[in-house]
């Protein structure tokens, strides 16, 4: 009878342990998605900021180019703006249909990447 007592007790104290290795996992797992996440987001901000800068000077640059050719500051820059409109628009018709999901796309990627050693596991549970 106390070999069933100590079985049991033993049984309970190694699924309370593999329960809490469970969860542990389960947070270091949720930790790095979201700091691969957030790399992610903070590489594309900056990288958005950068490009940015680079198109606003390009801009006034173009602007003054097209005002040269033009002999009229106001034209040249209206040839400017009048290419970011359409551009504007044109971005906007298709946001929905392909920046959104390019978007979204990532972000499920980046969430259900799978690591090396996620990899390893399932190749040998397979074997």
């Amino acid at each position: 009878m106390e070999e069933k007592e100590d079985f049991f007790k033993e049984s309970k104290k190694a699924i309370e342990e593999y329960i809490e290795e469970r969860m542990l996992l389960f947070k270091l797992q949720s930790i790095e998605k979201a700091s691969k996440l957030i790399a992610v987001l903070f590489t594309g901000l900056l990288l958005a900021i950068l490009g940015f800068f680079i198109l606003l000077f390009l801009s006034i640059m173009l602007g003054y180019f097209f005002a040269s050719i033009t002999g009229s500051l106001y034209l040249g820059f209206g040839i400017v703006a009048a290419f970011y409109l359409i551009l504007f628009l044109v971005i906007f018709k298709i946001r929905k249909t392909v920046l959104e999901k390019y978007i979204i796309n990532t972000v499920i990627e980046t969430f259900f990447d799978k690591t090396a050693d996620e990899d390893d596991n399932d190749n040998e549970t397979k074997k």
